[in-house]
């Protein structure tokens, strides 16, 4: 499956350098090992796509929805980190 998602510049400076290797965003939307994503970069102070694509192959996917790894005062006192390895 193909997937288009919007990505802010920051972001999207940091996925083309490579520093970047992992994607965080909300689970309302289905993707699996194998997806091809288009990230296409979006100015949210213009509401404009810039013109820039990268295309990026889906390799792994967690959804922590129903992960209880630590308890709720824990997530809230701390909150959580992504950490990308390589």
């Amino acid at each position: 499956m193909t997937i288009e998602k919007k990505v802010w510049p920051e972001y999207f400076d940091k996925l083309l350098s490579g520093e970047k290797t992992f994607e965080l965003r909300l689970a309302d939307w289905d993707c699996a090992p194998g997806d091809t994503l288009i990230l296409k970069e979006w100015d949210p102070k213009t509401k404009n796509y810039t013109g820039r694509v990268l295309e990026k192959q889906v390799t792994y996917v967690l959804k922590t929805k129903d992960l209880k790894l630590f308890s709720d005062e824990d997530i809230k006192k701390y909150g959580w980190q992504v950490i990308a390895l390589k």
